[in-house]
């Protein structure tokens, strides 16, 4: 069983989401060295009022320093879409 998902969940509760969807992308990896290697690929929807004022980068960093060490050993590839709730 995949926990890594349930482990994002729990990091990124440090950001305090209004909204959190992970989608598990990893079946249509099969075969790329990442997913050999064990780390998965990941769809990230995340709101947070945390966002608010801040460029891409900086909510894109703000996620990846949650996740601390789940990149890369967990997690290969993730694409974040970031969204302050005033933005909905």
């Amino acid at each position: 069983m995949n926990d890594i998902p349930q482990r994002m969940r729990d990091r990124l509760s440090s950001l305090q989401p209004e909204h959190l969807d992970i989608e598990d992308d990893s079946a249509a990896h099969a075969g790329h060295a990442g997913a050999r290697s064990g780390g998965g690929h990941y769809n990230l929807t995340i709101v947070s009022p945390r966002f608010e004022g801040l460029n891409r980068v900086k909510r894109h960093q703000l996620v990846y320093d949650a996740l601390g060490d789940l990149m890369p050993s967990g997690i290969h590839a993730l694409a974040i879409k970031a969204i302050a709730p005033n933005e909905i």
